[in-house]
């Protein structure tokens, strides 16, 4: 049976926005896990991330100024700075005697890698500052792309839970039914058996490196003996690896919860071939059709799950998505227990009909 819904993790990292997406000196205002966030990026390139309310009268931070380096209320014209704190009460007289510096409008850890903008969601009741990056867990990064941007990057926003947009991630028996156009594999109904062998990764699981068949010619690019490696992490990342003798590509998928139920999806590619910036919008075009067939069927998924049905998982499709509850089950005990994290995933081979 499927278990109930659980609340997003919190103390991650969550991919907010493509950083290309944010110009210099503006700002964007967004929800991460139920909190208003306003994503800024300074006169100097840098970007930092403020809670989305004024401490004065609760008006959001979003309706009002940014100069490149602080934030100015709308309301009142209260200033605050990268790191949460007040800087400026225009109203207050010389003779009143106010800290203004221990004002603070909440602050998020915030880092720009490899072209995407994360946010650091901690517990509520341990906000922590864009000065505390220390001692934190690293950001996802892709292997062998250095700083390199995504060649495409999109996202879209999925009228569901994070649980239920992320089992889309891990669900190896759905393209044959729900990734099909005119152009792409249209009434395909020949299913072939698959069988690919796993491990247990940090924070998650992996698909073991393996051959990708010689009839997916686009991978041919990519030079000779191309092989692919998967791999799946807490709270909710698939990164694809594909390597040929020449060149790699690489396709980062992030879910991020915006409320309890909508979530937004991202997806990034990255691809080392130096001549094929001219295949970005048709890399774009492909890359909005193939999620935005992902969002319809949750569309539909909706309909049933308003009804509160009993659902079940099965052996051995939906393993990985067993795998998933029993490692944010794992992080939720091990954090209220005090202790390291163990990861319950074994070695194991699945098989399935796709």
């Amino acid at each position: 049976m499927l278990d109930s819904v659980q609340p997003p993790l919190r103390n991650f990292w969550y991919l907010a926005l493509a950083g290309r997406e944010l110009p210099r000196g503006k700002t964007r205002a967004t929800t991460l896990l139920g909190d208003p966030v306003l994503l800024c990026r300074g006169a100097d390139g840098g970007v930092f991330a403020l809670r989305d309310i004024c401490p004065h009268r609760g008006i959001p931070l979003s309706h009002g100024k940014f100069d490149g380096r602080e934030v100015e209320c709308c309301y009142h014209g209260w200033r605050f700075g990268a790191d949460g704190h007040c800087t400026a009460i225009p109203s207050l007289t010389p003779d009143q005697d106010l800290a203004v510096e221990r004002i603070r409008c909440g602050a998020y850890p915030c880092r720009e890698v490899q072209g995407n903008i994360w946010v650091y969601m901690a517990e509520k009741a341990a906000r922590l500052p864009q000065s505390s990056l220390e001692g934190l867990p690293p950001v996802p990064e892709l292997p062998g792309f250095g700083d390199a941007a995504p060649q495409v990057a999109i996202a879209q926003v999925f009228d569901c839970d994070a649980d239920t947009a992320a089992f889309g991630l891990m669900d190896p028996t759905h393209a044959a039914f729900v990734h099909t156009s005119w152009w792409w594999k249209k009434n395909a109904r020949k299913l072939r058996q698959k069988e690919k062998h796993f491990e247990p990764a940090p924070l998650g699981w992996r698909m073991k490196r393996h051959a990708l068949p010689p009839q997916n010619r686009v991978y041919h690019l990519l030079g000779k003996g191309v092989t692919t490696e998967i791999s799946y992490a807490l709270p909710g990342l698939r990164i694809e690896l594909i390597e040929g003798d020449r060149h790699r590509a690489a396709g980062l998928t992030a879910i991020t919860p915006l409320g309890d139920s909508r979530t937004m999806v991202h997806q990034a590619l990255y691809w080392t071939l130096p001549w094929a910036a001219p295949l970005r919008p048709l890399a774009r075009y492909l890359a909005n059709v193939f999620l935005t067939q992902d969002r319809r069927v949750v569309d539909m998924q909706q309909q049933g799950l308003a009804h509160n049905p009993s659902l079940m998982l099965i052996d051995d499709a939906d393993t990985q998505a067993k795998w998933f509850y029993r490692l944010k089950r794992e992080w939720l005990r091990a954090a209220e227990e005090g202790r390291p994290f163990e990861n319950p995933v074994k070695p194991c081979t699945l098989r399935w009909r796709s």
